[in-house]
């Protein structure tokens, strides 16, 4: 029993490994790009099995609603992740 235990205690310790620097830039990029506001995407188009089609969706992120500062969010996502500063800025549109 021991063994199975100690086995799991290893096994959950190499799926929280955390992130490269590059890594976590990346992600938290993304998260950051959600705090500046909504995003989405419209869908319009036919075609001749179906005839026409509309879709579409909108996010919005939990950070944008408490008014979170979008780099703010990218510095602390960073840090949870590598335990260190960014290693680059954000690149954010």
């Amino acid at each position: 029993m021991k063994r199975v235990a100690f086995s799991l205690l290893i096994l959950l310790g190499a799926c929280s490994s955390q992130m490269t620097p590059e890594q976590a830039a990346d992600f938290c990029e993304e998260r950051a790009r959600g705090a500046q506001g909504p995003s989405g995407e419209i869908s319009i188009g036919a075609n001749s099995e179906t005839g026409t089609f509309v879709g579409g969706r909108i996010e919005v992120t939990s950070d944008f609603l408490s008014g979170r500062d979008p780099m703010a969010v990218y510095e602390t996502c960073v840090i949870q992740r590598t335990g260190e500063l960014p290693i680059r800025p954000p690149v954010l549109r």
